[in-house]
This record gives structure tokens, C-alpha cells and sequence, in this order.
């Protein structure tokens, strides 16, 4: 089965969530089970997560059983379940001990379309399959048996087919927090009819 794209270095996870979320824009995202046709979605709309320094991320106050993946290798994948119904991945940042991570909230399907329907069989447009974070997961039929899958080694991989991420990408808050609602270190590809929620950007300054 060929995986399209390359991979990535693993020092490019080992950085700050910051400086790693809007160079995950036009990425791949590619879920290649043994013996399935891979699914894939090129990533349009995250956001960052840092770890004790912020109130919103699930590792503020520490590790716990739920968010063992964030303090584990970058380069990992995160997945956790949410309002009792959805997955959600993230992209582990930071160095082994450290927790941060990158919230994958949007995606244009590029491969395997047809299984993506059959997934979330209630989308009527391509636009509409992973226009969210819990509809990327159910979409590319990620949940938390995958939780701490390696991203360079699979079945979940990220990879790099050349396309650059936007020069001027989108900037705003996050959204759907209530906790440090204020930080801009939301991105996403300018235009993209595959985002979940377009809104005007507040400032070009994350930091």
C-alpha cells in the first residue's frame, strides 16, 4: 500500500505547538488500516495547545489517564472523546515529558472519498465530511483505539506532498473553549470552503 507524500523529520514535531499548528496547514493526514484503501485529508484549520502555561489544554493541571499521548513522543497522535459522542485528534508537540499539542479541527478530502461517505453517510457535500473536528475523525474513522499512534510509522500518518502551507494564513482565537479564550492560535487556510467555522482574524500576533 503506498502511503502518499513523505514524512517528516521528527524534530519537526519537537517544537513549540505555536511555531508547529500553521506548518501543519496543507499537510496530509492519512488513515491506511491494514489491507484497506487509505483515506486522506489535507489539513485546512487547527489550533494549539500548550501544556501548564495553558488553561485550556487538557494538560494544565497534569498527567492524567485521559492525556497520557500529549506527554509522550512528538510526533504522536492524540485522540480523545468529547461530549460523550465524538473523537477528536491532535498532533503531540513539545519534547517526551513536555505536553503540547495541536488540535486538527479541519480537512478537504483527497483520497478515499467514498469511504468517507459511507462514514458520515448524513453529509451531503464533499466540503461537509471533515468540516470539524469530530467530523475529521469520523470521516477518516479515527477514534481512541488510535490514541498514541505513531505518526511516522502508522496506520495514522502525517506526511508532506509539497504543498506549502499559506504564506498569510488565516490568524483568530480559538473557538468552542471557555478557559483563555483570549489567545489567537487558531489557523487556518484563507478562503477554504472545507473549514468549520470561518470568522474575521483578530491579528497576525500569536505570541
Amino acid at each position: 500500500m503506498r502511503i502518499p507524500g513523505r514524512k517528516p523529520p521528527r524534530s519537526f514535531f519537537a517544537r513549540d505547538p505555536l511555531d508547529v499548528a500553521p506548518e501543519l496547514l496543507h499537510k496530509l493526514l492519512v488513515h491506511a488500516p491494514d489491507g484497506s484503501e487509505p483515506t486522506a485529508i489535507r489539513i485546512v484549520e487547527v489550533e494549539a495547545y500548550r501544556g501548564s502555561t495553558d488553561p485550556a489544554s487538557h494538560a494544565y493541571r497534569g498527567r492524567t489517564p485521559r492525556n497520557g499521548a500529549m506527554f509522550g513522543r512528538p510526533g504522536g497522535l492524540y485522540v480523545y472523546f468529547t461530549y460523550g459522542m465524538h473523537w477528536c485528534a491532535n498532533v503531540v508537540c513539545e519534547l517526551p515529558g513536555d505536553a503540547g499539542a495541536v488540535l486538527l479541527r479541519a480537512g478537504e478530502p483527497v483520497l478515499g472519498l467514498e469511504h468517507m461517505h459511507a462514514r458520515r453517510p448524513a453529509a451531503r457535500r464533499p466540503r461537509d465530511l471533515a468540516s470539524g473536528p469530530a467530523r475529521l475523525c469520523q470521516a477518516l474513522g479515527v477514534d481512541g483505539a488510535l490514541d498514541g499512534t505513531d505518526l511516522l510509522a502508522g496506520p495514522v500518518w502525517l506526511r508532506d506532498d509539497g504543498v506549502p502551507p499559506p504564506d498569510a494564513p488565516l490568524v483568530t482565537t480559538r473557538i468552542g473553549i471557555t478557559r483563555a479564550i483570549e489567545q489567537q492560535w487558531r489557523w487556518v487556510v484563507p478562503g477554504s470552503r472545507y473549514a468549520s467555522r470561518l470568522v474575521p482574524p483578530v491579528s497576525r500576533k500569536v505570541r
